[in-house]
């Protein structure tokens, strides 16, 4: 599979794009910072997979950047058989609803709802050439409706939108043979999860790519990493 990783030179991402090369995809990792002390590690990655990894910058926030994106990336291929909407930001936890600071709200929701449906936008047309497409979009627990709790503002919030926007492309998708789902990826030792995290990325890198190749079965549009169906 040619797949497309936005967010991937750290945490998840970073974990998605190993795990995709160690099982002998093609992978095209995006990324926004340009500064090479945050590339060291797909750079690396580069040296040792050679044409299996493919390095694009891409801001998800700006639909120019994205369409400098795909140009770059229809002159490495016609096509692409998978988009994981990786790419993500936590801000505002601590605040209650009198705190809440709306421009983090709008912080969250342009990079972590709005920038998936960028992507999927300008990168629909190589999808549809791929073989057996996927779309992937990175969520949370934190989106359930049904489990909903006070704090995290802005998170929660734009990751119920990308729950929303995965859902309305289960079903429009669906008659061309599209995997669509959201992921919920667990609490993981990363950045945004802290040192305390108990799962390793990995480990979730790897369910997902068992989804993804569908040698997991899923029967829901919102499930965890490891196939199993979140509440909604």
């Amino acid at each position: 599979m040619k797949i497309l990783v936005t967010g991937a030179n750290r945490g998840l991402g970073l974990s998605l794009v190993e795990a995709g090369l160690e099982r002998g995809h093609v992978l095209i990792a995006t990324f926004r910072s340009r500064k090479q002390e945050d590339l060291e590690k797909l750079n690396s990655l580069k040296q040792k997979f050679e044409e299996h990894l493919h390095l694009i910058p891409m801001d998800v926030t700006d639909e120019m950047s994205i369409r400098e994106a795909k140009k770059k990336l229809e002159e490495i291929t016609p096509a692409i058989d998978g988009i994981i909407n990786n790419a993500g930001i936590l801000l505002g936890r601590e605040q209650k609803v009198e705190e809440v600071d709306v421009n983090d709200c709008k912080k969250c929701m342009d990079i972590n709802a709005l920038g998936p449906l960028r992507v999927v936008k300008h990168f629909l047309s190589l999808l549809k050439k791929g073989i057996n497409p996927a779309i992937v979009n990175i969520s949370s627990d934190a989106a359930s409706l049904t489990n909903a709790y006070d704090g995290d503002y802005p998170y929660t919030l734009s990751k119920a939108a990308l729950n929303m926007l995965t859902e309305k492309w289960r079903v429009s998708l669906k008659e061309e043979g599209f995997l669509v789902c959201s992921v919920h990826p667990g609490w993981m030792k990363t950045e945004m999860g802290g040192k305390q995290a108990p799962l390793n990325p990995r480990e979730s890198a790897e369910g997902i790519f068992d989804i993804m190749e569908r040698k997991i079965e899923i029967y829901s549009s919102y499930v965890d990493y490891r196939g199993k169906a979140m509440p909604l």
